[in-house]
């Protein structure tokens, strides 16, 4: 499991990276799919995350506001918080997990199981990196790699 949520910081790292040579206009610009435009999409991404695996850690629902964040380093620095408090929980994961359960306040009346869960967030993810890559074809730009190979994880 930590395997993929290492990939995908990865990729996110790298993403982070590709914004710098996009001016910000296009990086908050409305686009079609995603969550609006690039910057709230990787926004998206880190706070799902952060809620998400927070909450299988026991921690509180962190709610921050896309407005705080809507700059690529503080978005860095949002992701790199969120996964220095998560990564822990994460290394210790266990097949004992799997089936433990939760219940979360976003999705209120739903049970979850916790394998179900992590594997929806390392998914997530995945999916929106397809949307970040379309659109950078659209800006005329090489997107960065998804590909797994080669990453030495």
């Amino acid at each position: 499991m930590l395997t993929l949520f290492k990939y995908n910081w990865q990729v996110r790292d790298e993403w982070f990276d590709w914004c710098g040579q996009v001016p910000f206009e296009e990086l908050i610009r409305t686009r079609i799919g995603g969550v609006g435009s690039i910057l709230h999409t990787l926004f998206h991404v880190v706070d799902a995350e952060g809620s998400w695996i927070g909450a299988l850690a026991g921690k509180p629902d962190p709610k921050p506001n896309f407005e705080d964040y809507m700059n690529v380093d503080k978005l860095r620095n949002l992701s790199h918080a969120f996964r220095d408090e998560v990564k822990p929980f994460l290394a210790h994961w266990t097949s004992a997990l799997e089936d433990k359960t939760i219940s979360v306040d976003w999705n209120p009346g739903d049970v979850f199981t916790y394998g179900e869960v992590a594997r929806h967030v390392i998914a997530h993810e995945i999916h929106h990196v397809g949307q970040l890559s379309v659109w950078s074809r659209e800006l005329g730009l090489q997107p960065v790699s998804a590909n797994l190979i080669g990453r030495n994880l």
